[in-house]
Parts: structure tokens; C-alpha cells; sequence
């Protein structure tokens, strides 16, 4: 059940004539301050305002007319218009005894189901992924959860680099340069350093390897048979690794078409645009001018050839020809976000109005020195290298605080407290700052960080453990919620809030919501646990709700972190 939304509802329809009712119903929402009640309704204001009314009048009448039964009664009204909320306990202990016993956490099913793709991680296949490619991979992974979360069809589309320039370098390297004991010994670091060379060979401004380089990829999309061979002979060691480290962060895809799928297709999509009018010739290229951006669109360069744009038109149309989505979302680096606004207005103008194409733009990992993320020697960091710093920085950790578990099980907890680290580290910020990247901050056992969250959870189970029950034998037992102790209610009303937040957080696109809300419910359940004693309760009765109130929390926990794709553990 959305609580939000009920209440919502109701101050819609108690709306003051002359007033917004949806305007009105997006004023209510969580308190910031419990001593000001569960919920406030803050619209009372900006009514006043419009209609030259007294806002503590306005405000009164509208607590006298809306019904908030059976959730709450009659709203207080507060300061100088604000109407303050607070949940009948009565009401609010016999909904988590229901989600107790419910499966679905009370999330219900959407009013209208929506198709979403998610184009996410798109990674160049010819070289391993490094730090740069974390941010696109975990947040479009989260945002794939919580929208299959909220019942929408969700299809994880990773579009691949595996067909452009970095091929046509490999490609000049492989012809040059090849070591083929060490291709035979490691396939993916042996493409990977010669694609190293020839890249830092062009950076040199070398203008013969440049040109060369581009050759090799002209003829491999001219369809040479040498060049066609090899890029078939490389691909599958290139798509093995990627798939090795999605495995690892337990990132998966509906969908892995690359570039070389839509190239066949390239053709028809400009000569459909050519046809239409809506590309034109300018300096030999043929491209489409967008209103208020300086350069134009190019769909076919000067020599020819297409570029990534023209595939991403093909891409927009062969989504819309086989899923028919209603949203397709693009995680990607802030710094595309002009190509995007382009894309999406040509894709418009070509007649693909009816999905909702949305850049979900986000900032940079920085370094210490506030400068992107790199090693000492300027190198950007390899994915998987950091990874697994990652998990030695975790190992610290774990064998800090629980020496009495055994090496195996502490590798396995490390592995998992290091990624939930790294994930939960990018996700907890506002997706549109760059962040700076820092250890000692993203491993602490208190603050916003995965490893209090996951602590959390393992205190939880440490509890069931101690009292020698399990949490299904209290779901079974199905005890009544008290509510009596500040407490207990504190936790009790975060508890179901977690639809409402799920919501906020699909329709901004934004994962560092659910972390918000999955630190405060931890901050709640610290509080809880140091003043209400639980296997020690003051009667049987108090024990199993506090433990009821235990086991709602925990799963919402393990719920809420997997949604941002961290795993938990029963001990740490």
C-alpha cells in the first residue's frame, strides 16, 4: 500500500475552490521532523496566496474537510498554514502485521504497466572496462530493478562498442605488432595492449598509425575478409570478459546487440530521412540542423561512411518495431548530453514521438586530488583491479570485526561487503554530481555507507540467532504490533513507506532516494535497538512484536539493497 498517495488522494479531493488539486496533493509529503507528525500537507500557502486568503484560514477549512480515515484524523494545523498529519496507531500496527504475512511488501501493481528499456554499461568490447564505466552500469542496473520492482516490463539493453575505431586500431596492432605466444596465453591482454599502443601512438600524433588505423576500420566495415575473420576470431575472448566482470557485480541483460547489428541498417535509415526532408547536404556531409544547437547532426560524414549517431537512430526504430516501450532511458555521461538532445529531437521529427526518451545523465568518479579517477601513472583505473581493492579494503574489515569467522566464510562476506561498498558509494549520490572516490569513507561501520546498512542486517539476524527462533516461525505466529514505546513507532512508521519511496525514485530516475530512505530506516533501527530490548522484553507478547518489528526491517533492508544490486550477509 502507497500511503502517500492515499493521503494524497484525500487532500486532492479536499482541495480549496480555485485551487490545484494535484498541485494541492504533491504539497503532501513525510515529515521532516517527527514532532511535526508522520506526514504534512504544506499547500495551504500557495493557495492562500493566489486566492489573498489568510493561510492559517485556508488552512483550517481544509483540515475541517478532508477525511483521512481510516489512516489518520483531523490534521493539525501548524506555523503559519501547515497542516500536520499523524497515523492512527491502531491503523499503522494492523498494516505491518499485514506486511508481515505479504510477499509483495506491500507494493501494488501499477495503474497502467509500462515497457521500459534501459540502455545501460555499452562498454567498447576491444578493451577490458575500467572505473569510467561503473557509474553508467551500476545506476542503470538499479533503476532496471526498481522499475521491475514497481510491476513495469523492464528490458536491459547493453548496447555494445563492437565495431568502431577501437577495432580498426586493434586491427593495425594485430598486423604490426602481435606477440603470439602471448594472444595464446591470454587473449584479452594481449588485444588489450595492442590496442594500448596504437592508441597512445595516435595520441603521439602519429599521423601514419592514425590513418592506418582508420583503413583497417574502413575495410572491416567494407566487409574484407581478413578484417571481417579476425574481428569474428576476437569477439568472443572480448565478450567473455565483459561478461566475467557483469557476473561478478551481478549485472545481467535482456538484450546485447552491438553496433555491427544496426549496420546493415544504416542506409535505409538516412535515405528514410533524405526522403523526408529532414536531412540535408552541408560541406559534402549530410546531417539534420537542430534548433538551438550550434553544429549539426551528422548521419553520414563527408567519405560516406555513418557514424554513432545514424546507429542510434536505427536503434530508436528497431526498440519501437520490436518492443513497443513507452520509456527508453540512456545512461550515460553528462558530458553526451548535447548528442542526446539532437538524437532525441531528430528522432522526433522522423515521427518516433510516442516513447519517452530520456537521457539519465550523471557526473564523474573523482579522485582524492578532485580530478578524475586515475592510477599513478595517470592510467584510467581498470574495473576490475578496482574491484578488487575493493574487496582487500572489505577483508580489513570483516577480519576486524569478526575474527571467529572462519577464513572461507570472511572471503566470502569481503567480496561481498567490498562490491556493496563500491556500488552503494556511487548510488548514494545524486547522480548528476561528480563524486570523489574514497575508502576509508565508503568502508565505515557508521554513516551512509552499504557496510552499516548490510551491519544492520546481520545484527538483525544475530538477534533470531541468539533467541533461537527463526523469522518464519514469527511470521507464522503473527503477533500484534505495539506500538507504545517512541521507539518502536519511530521504526513502525518508516517501514511501509517503501512503495512511496520506490515511486519518487523511478519518476526522478534518481537510486540515491532509495538510499536516503534505506539510511534512515537503519538510523530508526539503531535507535530501536538500543532503547527497546528485544529477547529481553518485558513480556512475551513485547518480544515477538519487537521481533515482528525485527524481521519487517530486515527484509526491507535486503529488499531495498537489492534494488541497488548489494547482496547482505548473516554475519559480519
Amino acid at each position: 500500500m502507497n500511503v502517500l498517495n492515499r493521503l494524497r488522494a484525500s487532500f486532492a479531493a479536499a482541495t480549496p475552490e480555485g485551487g490545484d488539486p494535484s498541485a494541492f496533493a504533491a504539497a503532501v509529503r513525510p515529515a521532516g521532523d517527527p514532532k511535526f507528525g508522520d506526514y504534512q500537507a504544506n499547500g495551504c500557502m500557495a493557495i492562500a496566496k493566489a486566492l489573498k486568503k489568510n493561510p492559517r484560514e485556508v488552512a483550517a477549512a481544509v483540515a475541517e474537510a478532508v477525511d483521512l480515515q481510516p489512516l489518520a484524523g483531523k490534521p493539525e494545523v501548524a506555523g503559519p498554514g501547515f497542516l500536520n498529519v499523524r497515523l492512527h496507531d491502531e491503523w499503522l500496527s494492523a498494516l505491518l502485521a499485514g506486511l508481515l504475512r505479504d510477499s509483495s511488501r506491500g507494493l501494488p501493481a501499477p495503474e497502467a504497466r509500462k515497457t521500459v528499456v534501459v540502455d545501460f554499461s555499452s562498454p567498447n568490447v576491444a578493451k577490458p572496462m575500467h572505473v569510467g564505466h561503473l557509474r553508467s552500469t551500476v545506476i542503470g542496473d538499479s533503476l532496471a530493478r526498481i522499475f521491475e520492482a514497481l510491476g513495469h516490463k523492464v528490458v536491459r539493453d547493453n548496447h555494445l562498442g563492437d565495431w568502431g575505431a577501437q577495432f580498426g586500431m586493434i586491427l593495425w596492432g594485430w598486423k604490426n605488432h602481435r606477440d603470439q605466444a602471448a594472444y595464446d596465453a591470454d587473449p584479452v591482454a594481449e588485444l588489450a595492449r595492442l590496442y594500448r599502443l596504437a592508441s597512445s601512438r595516435i595520441k603521439e600524433g602519429d599521423k601514419e598509425v592514425e590513418a592506418a588505423a582508420r583503413a583497417e576500420t574502413a575495410r572491416l566495415h567494407s566487409g574484407d575478409p581478413e578484417n571481417r575473420e579476425l574481428w569474428k576470431q576476437f569477439m568472443p575472448h572480448c565478450l567473455g570478459a565483459l561478461r566475467g566482470m557483469y557476473d561478478r557485480l551481478g549485472v545481467r541483460f535482456d538484450v546485447e546487440l552491438g553496433e555491427s547489428f544496426y549496420d546493415p541498417m544504416l542506409a535505409g535509415v538516412v535515405s528514410d530521412l533524405e526522403s523526408k526532408g529532414i536531412a540535408e547536404e552541408s560541406e559534402g556531409a549530410l546531417v539534420v540542423f537542430v534548433e538551438g544547437m550550434k553544429a549539426p547532426f551528422i548521419v553520414r560524414k563527408r567519405d560516406g561512411a555513418f557514424n554513432y549517431g545514424t546507429t542510434d537512430l536505427a536503434t530508436i526504430r528497431y526498440r519501437e518495431e520490436t518492443w513497443d516501450p513507452d520509456q527508453a532511458l540512456y545512461v550515460v555521461d553528462a558530458r553526451q548530453g548535447d548528442h542526446f538532445k539532437q538524437l532525441f529531437a531528430v528522432a522526433r521529427r522522423w515521427g518516433y514521438d510516442k516513447v519517452d526518451l530520456q537521457h539519465v545523465a550523471f557526473g564523474t568518479i573523482m579522485g582524492p586530488d578532485r580530478r578524475p579517477y586515475k592510477t599513478r601513472d595517470g592510467d584510467v583505473v581498470g574495473l576490475e583491479s578496482l574491484l578488487d581493492e575493493a574487496v582487500a579494503e572489505a577483508r580489513k574489515v570483516v577480519d576486524a570485526n569478526s575474527p571467529d569467522i572462519d577464513p572461507e566464510d570472511r572471503a566470502r562476506v569481503a567480496e561481498i561487503v567490498g562490491l556493496g561498498a563500491v556500488k552503494y558509494a556511487d548510488l548514494s549520490q545524486n547522480r548528476i554530481s561528480d563524486y570523489v572516490f574514497d575508502w576509508s569513507k565508503m568502508m565505515a561501520m557508521n554513516g551512509n555507507t552499504a557496510t552499516y546498512l548490510q551491519y544492520a542486517y546481520a545484527r538483525i539476524q544475530n538477534i533470531f540467532r541468539k533467541g533461537e527462533i527463526t523469522p518464519e516461525a514469527i511470521r507464522d505466529r503473527a503477533p500484534a504490533i505495539l506500538l507504545s514505546h517512541p521507539a518502536e513507532r519511530a521504526l513502525a512508521v518508516r517501514v511501509p513507506r517503501l512503495p512511496e519511496v520506490l515511486e519518487q525514485a523511478a519518476a526522478e530516475l534518481k537510486p540515491n532516494v532509495l538510499t536516503d530512505y534505506l539510511f534512515d530506516l537503519a538510523n530508526a533501527y539503531s535507535t530501536f535497538y538500543v532503547e527497546c530490548p528485544v529477547l529481553k522484553a518485558e513480556s512475551d507478547e513485547r518480544r515477538d512484536s519487537r521481533l515482528a518489528l525485527c524481521d519487517l526491517t530486515a527484509r526491507t533492508l535486503k529488499f531495498g539493497l537489492d534494488l541497488l544490486g548489494i547482496d547482505v550477509v548473516d554475519r559480519m
